[in-house]
């Protein structure tokens, strides 16, 4: 310490306050775990409603409650991506749980996974559902899920770096 009264004194080093990612993760969490499964199966449901009238008529305007819920699925899927805002932890649980390891549940026993299938959904979900498991639509819903997770926590941690 100098006894010129004039020196500058250099400022106490103030630690940079950390925020808390808790809350975000949580929101992120239940929201992909809780969203995940009624978006894909009000999106199943159209579109197997939109199947059926397809298969009736050969058209698609007969059935606009199938095109709402189809667009609504689909809405809802778009909210459980952007859930990857918050924190990646959403859209990846979501992914994983409700499409990835039943797609791969399925590849592994189809026949047991279908009758659990068809117990629980009765034949209008049941029916789009094993649709959706068959073609590997669900398998690839949930990557994409994961993808956009992922993104949403890359883009995150690299705005931090700059």
């Amino acid at each position: 310490m100098t006894t010129d009264p004039y020196a500058v004194q250099p400022a106490p080093y103030v630690q940079p306050r950390q925020s808390s990612r808790a809350v975000p993760r949580v929101i992120s969490g239940l929201g992909g775990f809780l969203l995940t499964p009624v978006a894909l199966g009000v999106t199943i449901y159209g579109g197997t409603l939109l199947q059926r009238g397809f298969s009736r008529s050969l058209s698609v305007i007969e059935d606009p409650l199938g095109i709402v819920l189809l667009f609504l699925g689909g809405l809802l899927l778009l909210g459980v991506a952007f859930l990857g805002a918050l924190s990646g932890l959403g859209p990846v649980l979501g992914g994983l749980v409700w499409g990835v390891l039943p797609g791969v549940g399925f590849l592994l026993s189809p026949r047991d996974v279908m009758s659990v299938i068809y117990d629980i959904g009765g034949s209008g979900l049941g029916v789009g559902l094993v649709t959706w498991l068959v073609m590997g639509a669900l398998v690839g819903s949930g990557f994409l899920l994961i993808g956009a997770g992922l993104v949403g926590t890359l883009s995150r941690r690299r705005s931090n770096r700059v």
